[in-house]
């Protein structure tokens, strides 16, 4: 069997620093920004000319944190209550033999500084900060979206949790950063056969830890606490 070498053309900078609360998927979010950086060798703006005239993108990345020595043809989906298993590739399983991603984001705008050179910032992505990104394609929906597609055993529910925060844990969260945290944890973070209205979770995301807990169709947040800046 043949072998292939791909070398990662950039990573994610976000406020997701594991993988806890990511969006399941891409887009339901979308007002969480993140930053593709390039690579040192990849930062010739010339790879960017024309990328402006289109209002999304394809990313084609690796579930870093997920990589294994081995693979199963069957996985348990999340979404199943993790007691009925499929087909790997009739699934977005992580758990994949060659740990592919791919998504689907909005392009905010193209920016630059100097220590990350020319860089997009994108809106919507489901990665995680430091995921490296092997390809970025044009989003075409004449040729991408297809209305008529089915959805298999992920329809979306569009079910949303309403979210409240207890006593004056709010006033701990940026201005700018609550909209986006607000959406993540509207769209339940937790798995999706946890039921535990007792259960505290605890989500790390922009330098904090989110604690909350679900019931009856609503997420409260019982507490805020701002984590250590690294040295």
């Amino acid at each position: 069997m043949k072998t292939y070498e791909i070398r990662p053309i950039a990573h994610i900078e976000n406020d997701f620093e594991t993988k806890f609360g990511i969006p399941r998927q891409a887009g339901i979010a979308d007002m969480i920004e993140s930053r593709i950086v390039f690579e040192r060798e990849y930062r010739n703006p010339d790879t960017l000319r024309g990328i402006e005239d289109f209002s999304h993108l394809w990313l084609i990345w690796q579930f870093s944190e997920n990589l294994r020595s081995d693979w199963s043809p069957t996985v348990r989906p999340p979404r199943l209550g993790g007691n009925k298993r499929l087909g790997v590739f009739a699934t977005r399983s992580p758990f994949r033999p060659n740990a592919l991603g791919l998504s689907c984001v909005r392009l905010v705008r193209i920016d630059r500084d100097e220590s990350r050179g020319t860089f997009l910032v994108v809106a919507g992505a489901d990665l995680m900060d430091g995921t490296p990104v092997f390809d970025i394609k044009p989003y075409i929906p004449y040729a991408d979206c297809h209305t008529e597609a089915l959805s298999g055993f992920a329809p979306d529910s569009g079910e949303t949790l309403e979210v409240e925060f207890a006593g004056d844990t709010k006033s701990f969260v940026p201005p700018e950063k609550l909209p986006a945290l607000t959406a993540v944890l509207a769209n339940d973070p937790r798995p999706r056969y946890h039921h535990d209205r007792e259960r505290r979770y605890a989500l790390e995301f922009a330098g904090m830890e989110i604690g909350f807990t679900v019931d009856a169709g609503k997420c409260r947040v019982t507490d805020i606490t701002k984590k250590p800046e690294q040295p």
